[in-house]
């Protein structure tokens, strides 16, 4: 489920208030394929994060340029917000995924006046954590 950021936007407009929202993220981290057992490791896990936060890169099989994402979460907020977070980036380029710019992601989904400041740190260690696997996972091509 690949999604930009103005369509994620436009959910959020139709959905309006925080309670609806709050329902999508949570039905969106539902929906989120789970992530084989093997990749929960340390060395995929987000710092910075109250939640226990899991996420992987891997490449295209048929074109290297695209990197997919694999994630999970214990908490079913934050696991919506990784979900919404790999439909934007999942399918694209090192570039585009390097491009992502999270202030305007968090300005435009208006989640910053509604998750506490720890869930947005932690939600910013997650995006880092998703680049720096990305370039690892560019790099290996």
């Amino acid at each position: 489920m690949s999604m930009n950021l103005d369509e994620v936007v436009e959910i959020f407009d139709i959905l309006g208030d925080w309670e609806q929202r709050y329902q999508y993220l949570v039905e969106l981290g539902e929906k989120l394929p789970p992530m084989p057992e093997e990749y929960k490791t340390e060395e995929n896990k987000v710092k910075g994060c109250m939640s226990q936060v899991w996420v992987k890169a891997y490449l295209d099989a048929e074109d290297p340029n695209r990197i997919h994402f694999y994630g999970d979460c214990d908490t079913s907020i934050i696991k919506g917000v990784l979900a919404l977070v790999i439909a934007i980036l999942d399918g694209r380029t090192l570039e585009e995924i390097e491009q992502m710019d999270l202030d305007e992601f968090f300005h435009r989904l208006k989640l910053a006046e509604n998750l506490s400041p720890n869930r947005h740190f932690g939600i910013y260690a997650l995006v880092e954590k998703m680049k720096e696997q990305a370039r690892q996972a560019a790099a290996s091509a």
